[in-house]
């Protein structure tokens, strides 16, 4: 039988760690890639039989090439700690890996927020890059975020079936949060690319980002929380591109000369 490792990324997840560690127990190697967490995630994987490998964080791209680079084995599933492994997704991998028809798999994902399943505002089947991979076959750039992947194979991507289960946001607050998180990091990712933006851009890029999600995706559909993922979508798209015109701008505030009697 041909052997999985799996690689978990992970920066201050006590919380979730657990049950995403103990949806892949299946696999021949579960590796954590921890950015340095403050928190208990490294300590809980290792009792949980993870092999935690520590790396400073350079951005995702450059974190997912060094996670897949410390896997031991030629299968390798990603999964983020805040996804789940299914058991039905759990049997097509294992089917997939012992008669491939493909060297890169794209697995679907049903994202759960509020309550609920997401069943538009471009959440599922929500394909987001092949989760299921032969080790060197995957290759990501350096980005901050929303890193981009290059797939190394003459083989045509293949698509599983089964889902695996996201929670993208635990609490209202978390919606708030990674929206600021990576916004910051995608006006760097932006600023990289040579990009220019105003405050006009941020404005028209953040309305287009909710119209898209809202409407066209059809999260209204999804209720109050297809509202909640369309606002918070406008909300980091335009603080992307409000904080790239900031990094641009380089403001600075008027001196203030020492002042004596």
């Amino acid at each position: 039988m041909k052997k999985i490792s799996v690689y978990i990324i992970a920066y201050n997840e006590a919380d979730k760690i657990e049950a995403a560690i103990n949806s892949v127990l299946w696999a021949d190697e579960i590796v954590l890639a921890d950015s340095y967490s403050q928190d208990e995630t490294a300590l809980i994987a290792e009792k949980l039989g993870a092999r935690v490998v520590q790396i400073a964080f350079q951005g995702f791209g450059d974190l997912r090439n060094r996670a897949m680079a410390a896997c031991s084995y030629d299968w390798i599933f990603s999964l983020d700690s805040d996804e789940r492994c299914t058991p039905e997704a759990r049997d097509e991998i294992l089917k997939a890996v012992e008669n491939p028809t493909a060297e890169a798999y794209y697995i679907p994902r049903r994202n759960f927020f509020m309550g609920r399943w997401i069943k538009h505002s471009g959440f599922y089947p929500d394909y987001r890059q092949p989760q299921l991979f032969k080790k060197g076959v995957l290759a990501f750039k350096n980005d901050p975020v929303h890193e981009e992947y290059t797939i190394l194979s003459k083989m045509p991507v293949g698509y599983l079936t089964n889902p695996i289960w996201q929670f993208p946001y635990k609490n209202l607050e978390e919606v708030a949060h990674k929206a600021n998180k990576y916004s910051s990091l995608g006006a760097e990712k932006l600023q990289n690319r040579s990009r220019k933006a105003t405050m006009f851009t941020a404005v028209a890029r953040g309305l287009w980002s909710f119209f898209h999600m809202y409407f066209l995706k059809q999260g209204i559909l999804d209720g109050w929380p297809g509202f909640i993922i369309a606002f918070g979508n406008f909300e980091g798209t335009f603080y992307k591109y409000a904080k790239l015109h900031e990094l641009q701008s380089d403001w600075q505030p008027p001196s203030s000369p020492p002042l004596t009697k």
